[in-house]
């Protein structure tokens, strides 16, 4: 029998009749559907292509009988391109699109919104600050009682949330928790070097809440998810009420209530619009709020922006005036231990010029460790008020501020008492003289000799130091024949005497006024105080301190630790470590990071800095002062004179309004400021005219012994001398004959003084009193005339 045969398991089955090679319907795609290249051919079909005709081609030899591939087409070479890119942007889709999607909504159930309750807590851990050794200094406790006040839905004006909708965000009411468009300008922003962010007011309200402010992408997106679920669970109008509740605005002022009490005094549904405009304005910078010229900058973006979005009509916002905010109430420091508040509000105002403001201290429960030595501290105390002994003039103000050359951190910090009584016997925050700018007098001329090195010349040069020199028809004077040194007078001889006539001419005809004020700021004195107000506007009175010319005693002692430290600039600070409640460390500045000063080459800024101190240590001795036993020290002092009227009496003409020591030792520089709240002619505790070397020079020579003492004997390093060697020239003491001069017109109808002038602080020889000549006609109070010398010392 025989046994039929089993068919071929992978044998193909015959076509059907129904197949449409039979029955007369091909594959629409010309091709065997159960072919192996189906697939890849479906794929292109159902996209228009016509399949790729690479596979249907058969291998062919080449020249060297070789088998390979024939050549695809050019049709065939598009059709697999536009394969390879369909294929990526599948996958760049399920990357970019389908899987943020599923990560959002899974973040989005994970995450929680903070409680305007629970964010208020958190802004309420102290702030704690220790001395430099580590022992402890004091507290800052947040702000209690009246000065945080939770508001409720409804009780915030129309006039506040339009204000802060043209400051922060402008489609609040219609966004859902982050505007993409506000993203892209951001991004934009970013990439092209602008300004603006691009975070809704519920991102910053999340950003506030967690006190997270990272610039990392993990906290943007939570702060989405958790923006976008705040929106889905709160009303817009719960939301800006929880924002302005919690929102920083500066002065300590966290919320609206408490911005409205600090900056007007009054409730917040009692703003204008043109106050609720200015506090909205300073959300984005609530450090500059003392700033002037920013906030006022910030206040009228924010007008313009509520009458773009018709939030205030053209009218209002032509006769809105900028709204004056009362003055700073200086927050009382509670717990504060030996905290002083003068040295509390300097911290505070470094940190906050670093992005650390007081409502992020308190969140974080910072800890400060300041600059601050507590034995020089005490000593700077000391030194005051040993020297302020007996003093009856109740006029007298000072300061003294101590900085160390090697890091720039103030080691002490002396600007006055912390509180004073008013005039209603009530107890009221006191003005801190060690950062108020005035005149520094003869003391900058130490900038004049920095800028004069720096193009060359040297101490040997000499200038016509001989007293009443006439320059376009103005007089300018020395302090007497004791600060005067004849027609070849050398740098060197005219920095130890102080002659106004020199250095009037070296600034006025070799180094011009700008590249003064340039020295002085690589030295380190700053351009502009904390209100934006200038320290250096300069005009030729620089080269005597005077005119446009302010600066503090912190920039002066800065200033002077630059020549100390041999041309290297170390930035002034206050703070050298900051760490959060958990002892993570947000900063350390222990570590010295200085540049030089006063050029690129480190040993041509030594140089400089070391041929002025060549020229400051011989103002030590002259001035009756003595450097610490064992160590180098120099300095220079200074003077500005009472700009009195034509009707004062003769007798205050020749008074000093404000008076300078500044000098350093190789490890501290210190710089002493006493003199008056304006222009008064101050005197001493004999009755006589105050100078630079009376009372100030005693302060700063006490203070440096007592810094001193029990260190190891410093001395200052030797460099070669720049320009001409003030060793190689003669030193002259003849005086030239005052010039005889014609004094302008004066429209004071008071006659001319004719009692004789008190003299200047006697030498060793007590000079014969000289007739007072007639004074030229003076510029108006508020200059520095150079007409009438700094009464210098002689």
């Amino acid at each position: 029998m025989v046994r039929p045969v089993e068919p071929d398991p992978y044998e193909r089955e015959p076509d059907l009749i129904t197949h449409h090679a039979h029955n007369g319907t091909e594959h629409p795609y010309g091709y065997d559907p159960y072919d192996d290249r189906y697939d890849d051919r479906h794929e292109d079909a159902a996209f228009g292509a016509e399949g790729d005709d690479q596979y249907d081609e058969e291998p062919v030899e080449d020249e060297d009988g070789d088998k390979k591939k024939k050549d695809l087409t050019p049709k065939q070479r598009k059709k697999r391109r536009w394969k390879i890119i369909r294929r990526v942007l599948y996958a760049m889709f399920g990357l970019f699109v389908v899987v943020p999607a599923i990560a959002f909504v899974i973040t989005y159930f994970l995450v929680d919104v903070p409680s305007q309750e629970s964010v208020a807590n958190l802004q309420s851990q102290p702030i704690t600050l220790s001395y430099s050794d580590g022992s402890p200094m004091g507290k800052i406790a947040p702000a209690q009682g009246g000065s945080r006040v939770i508001l409720q839905p409804g009780d915030i004006p129309e006039v506040v949330k339009h204000a802060v909708y043209a400051a922060e965000d402008s489609s609040f009411e219609t966004n859902s928790g982050f505007d993409i468009g506000g993203i892209l300008r951001a991004v934009y922003n970013n990439v092209t070097g602008g300004q603006g962010g691009g975070s809704t007011i519920s991102q910053q309200y999340i950003k506030k809440a967690t006190a997270n402010e990272a610039p990392t992408l993990t906290r943007k997106w939570t702060e989405l998810a958790k923006s976008f679920k705040m929106n889905n669970q709160m009303s817009k109008e719960e939301i800006i009420t929880a924002y302005l509740n919690t929102i920083y605005f500066g002065r300590g002022a966290n919320g609206i209530e408490a911005a409205a009490q600090a900056y007007f005094k009054k409730p917040a549904k009692e703003l204008s619009a043109s106050e609720a405009s200015l506090l909205a304005g300073l959300i984005q910078g609530p450090s500059r709020s003392e700033n002037e010229a920013y906030a006022q900058k910030r206040w009228n973006f924010v007008m313009d922006q509520m009458v773009a979005n018709k939030w205030l009509n053209q009218a209002d916002r032509t006769a809105a005036q900028y709204p004056t905010p009362i003055p700073k109430a200086q927050a009382k420091a509670d717990d504060a231990g030996t905290l002083s508040l003068h040295i509390r509000n300097r911290v505070i105002d470094e940190l906050e010029a670093r992005g650390y403001d007081q409502d992020r201290l308190h969140q974080g429960g910072f800890k400060i460790t300041t600059t601050i030595d507590p034995k020089a501290q005490k000593m700077a105390e000391e030194s005051v008020a040993e020297g302020m002994k007996g003093q009856t003039d109740a006029s007298l103000l000072n300061a003294l501020v101590a900085v160390d050359p090697k890091t720039g951190g103030v080691v002490a910090y002396w600007g006055g008492p912390d509180w004073i009584e008013n005039d209603k016997g009530q107890k009221v925050p006191a003005n801190d003289w060690a950062n108020i700018p005035h005149n520094p007098g003869s003391s900058f001329k130490a900038f004049d000799l920095a800028a004069f090195l720096k193009m060359g010349k040297g101490l040997g040069e000499t200038f016509d130091g001989s007293n009443n020199r006439k320059f376009d028809g103005r007089t300018v004077r020395n302090a007497g024949e004791s600060s005067s040194c004849g027609t070849e007078c050398t740098v060197a001889r005219a920095t130890e005497i102080s002659a106004n006539t020199v250095f009037y001419d070296m600034v006025r005809n070799v180094t011009k006024v700008d590249p003064v004020a340039d020295a002085a700021r690589e030295a380190g004195v700053m351009t502009v105080d904390k209100g934006g107000k200038a320290k250096l506007s300069p005009d030729i009175n620089i080269a005597l301190g005077g005119g446009g010319t302010v600066t503090t005693a912190e920039d002066m002692a800065a200033g002077f630790a630059t020549f100390a430290s041999e041309g290297v600039r170390q930035k002034q600070h206050f703070v050298s470590k900051l760490t959060n409640s958990q002892d993570e460390v947000e900063f350390d500045e222990t570590a010295p990071k200085g540049t030089p000063a006063f050029s690129d080459d480190a040993d041509k800024s030594k140089q400089i800095a070391g041929n002025v101190t060549d020229a400051l240590e011989k103002v030590i001795p002259y001035s009756k002062m003595k450097c610490p036993s064992g160590h180098d020290c120099a300095g220079k002092t200074g003077t500005q004179q009472y700009d009195f009227k034509d009707s004062d009496p003769v007798s205050y003409r020749e008074r000093n309004a404000q008076t300078w020591m500044v000098g350093y030792t190789p490890s501290i520089s210190a710089a002493v400021w006493v003199g008056g709240d304006g222009n008064k002619p101050l005197h001493d505790k004999g009755g006589k005219p105050i100078y630079g070397k009376t009372i100030a020079g005693p302060i700063w020579e006490d203070f440096i012994s007592r810094y001193m003492t029990g260190k190891p004997s410093e001395k200052f390093g030797k460099v070669k001398p720049i320009g001409k060697d003030a060793r190689s020239v003669p030193t002259t003491t003849v005086q030239k004959p005052p010039e005889t001069t014609t004094p302008p017109e004066t429209t004071s109808s008071a006659p001319p003084p004719t009692t004789p002038t008190e003299p200047t602080e006697p030498t060793e020889t007590k000079p014969t009193k000289p007739t007072k000549p007639t004074w030229p006609t003076r510029p108006g109070p508020g200059t520095s005339d150079p007409l009438i010398p700094n009464r210098e010392d002689p």
